[in-house]
């Protein structure tokens, strides 16, 4: 009993360093972004105010934080769209065999194993030898979508493997239609993992560094903002903004959970 005590404690030890060291430096920013006028960027605090978050939205010397949060978010949403889309496609294209489907399903996922920054550096030589000048809103979209969009159709496939057909072939039975059986029938079973696809393909492109650092063109993402201010900002708002942009994706997160549990709520009322 006692070492099986003893165990339960270095477990719960090990566990707490791991929190500690998984969610330390965001807590750390967060509190060092509550500081005064005279704060600075390491401890100890000096004083307590907002002053640094008003200072955000005021005209910096460095850095260009409106218009990089909305191109951020603009992209984001686009890659978020595609991604539900085209992963949608997808798991009902697999649904049925078809010739070439496992060089498809391979060449798919490929982009997980390609180091992210080869794959920036690759679509931004092509985009060069085609003439192109790379842009956040077309070779950016296009780098983001490799990696949005191989999460998204393992979803679909997960999804639609485990799907009761027999729930479909009722509803064509009952007279519906191929477009009705899928708008009443397999939307709303599967909507709850398009909610998942939606939230991964936002999040993964709301933060993505290395598929942007060559493919966003002379207009800066938010990541590569951020990353640029490190080198030549001195005051916390630095970390005001890194305090505003994770509280945001966890606004996104909640968000997606609260309408996933309510959707269903809903389907089992």
């Amino acid at each position: 009993m006692e070492k099986r005590g003893l165990s339960h404690v270095l477990l719960a030890g090990f566990f707490a360093l791991f929190v500690l060291f998984l969610y330390g430096p965001t807590i750390t920013i967060a509190l060092l972004s509550f500081q005064g006028p005279a704060g600075n960027l390491t401890f100890p605090m000096r004083g307590l105010s907002l002053h640094w978050f008003e200072n955000l939205f005021q005209t910096q010397m460095v850095g260009d934080f409106a218009g990089s949060l909305s191109r951020t978010l603009i992209l984001a949403v686009a890659v978020m769209l595609l991604t539900v889309v085209i992963s949608l496609l997808a798991g009902l294209a697999f649904r049925r065999r078809f010739r070439g489907a496992t060089v498809l399903f391979y060449l798919t996922v490929a982009s997980l194993i390609v180091p992210s920054i080869l794959i920036s550096l690759g679509i931004g030589l092509m985009f060069s030898v085609l003439g192109i000048s790379p842009t956040w809103w077309g070779s950016a979209l296009g780098a983001h979508l490799t990696w949005t969009l191989p999460f998204g159709v393992l979803i679909m496939f997960a999804v639609f493997n485990r799907f009761d057909r027999s729930l479909e072939e009722a509803a064509r039975d009952l007279g519906a239609s191929p477009w009705q059986s899928f708008r009443h029938v397999v939307l709303p079973l599967i909507a709850p993992s398009l909610i998942g696809v939606a939230l991964f393909g936002f999040s993964l492109s709301y933060d993505e560094f290395a598929r942007s650092s060559m493919t966003a063109g002379s207009d800066n993402t938010l990541p590569l903002e951020i990353y640029g201010m490190t080198t030549n900002v001195t005051t916390p708002v630095l970390y005001a903004l890194g305090t505003m942009t994770t509280g945001f994706s966890f606004a996104v997160i909640i968000a997606c959970l609260a309408l996933v549990l309510t959707l269903r709520r809903n389907r089992s009322s």
